[in-house]
């Protein structure tokens, strides 16, 4: 009973894993003309009274929209034959026993793929560029012309961050997608910059100057919420990185010894 219920979600996730690789193209025309219709509503709706929203509201919107569509396509690029690339020389993760594998031994194991538990990482990687971009055009309304230097550099905190951790998780993504031996470490390296970011925007804020009352208990409250969701990430991924037959035999060419 247990076999035919796990042979039945890998056959799904296997059917969700095509479908993802072969609508990219399509999800990421979606994103654009989405993503950009909230920003334009979002300008037109909350711009500034007294005069026009300022080049800084459309250039930071511009690219929060377009940089996840055009890392992914970077990524597909650079990943082409990610599958192909050779495995790291200095191995990271040494928890366990295992014997190492040829490329071709470990290309015809049966859980060889990103199938299985790995297709809900690798939508929750997609998820994040959606979820992180909502979070900031609710947060960040178009700025004026004239604005305090917190503001500024809260602006400039938020748009930096929004536009560089969407396009890093896409590539963590197609590098998952593409079986990229170096895929593991990248998503480690992506969350530790995560956390570090957080740290650095509450900084960066506050020395720009003193914040409202109200304004430094919601970036507070922000800045915990996204330390809060990488941890957890962290704390729920990373084992299955370390430990998953799958992950060893699919980017580290291994099997439990």
């Amino acid at each position: 009973m247990l076999e035919r219920y796990s042979d039945k979600m890998r056959a799904r996730s296997a059917t969700l894993l095509v479908s993802l690789e072969s609508r990219l193209d399509r999800i990421l025309q979606f994103w654009l003309v989405a993503a950009g219709l909230i920003a334009a509503a979002r300008i037109a709706f909350s711009a500034p009274t007294g005069g026009g929203t300022p080049l800084a509201t459309f250039a930071s919107y511009m690219l929060v929209v377009v940089a996840p569509f055009a890392s992914t396509l970077l990524a597909l690029r650079w990943f082409k034959d990610g599958h192909l690339q050779p495995q790291p020389a200095t191995r990271l993760a040494r928890i366990g026993k295992w014997r190492t594998l040829t490329r071709f031994e470990a290309q015809r194991s049966p859980l060889y793929g990103t199938t299985g538990i790995m297709v809900s990482l690798m939508i929750g990687m997609m998820l994040n560029v959606p979820v992180r971009a909502a979070e900031y055009f609710t947060a960040m309304p178009p700025i004026p012309a004239v604005a305090p230097n917190w503001l500024s550099a809260l602006h400039f905190a938020m748009t930096f961050d929004v536009v560089a951790f969407g396009s890093l998780y896409m590539i963590a993504f197609v590098a998952a997608l593409r079986r990229v031996p170096l895929f593991p470490r990248l998503l480690v390296a992506i969350w530790m910059a995560d956390l570090a970011m957080q740290l650095v925007t509450a900084k960066l804020v506050v020395a720009a100057g003193p914040l409202p009352p109200a304004v430094a208990t919601a970036l507070q409250s922000m800045l915990e919420g996204n330390v809060k969701k990488v941890l957890i990430s962290v704390g729920l991924w990373l084992p299955y990185l370390l430990l998953s037959k799958r992950v060893n035999v699919t980017f580290r060419q291994r099997v439990p010894a």
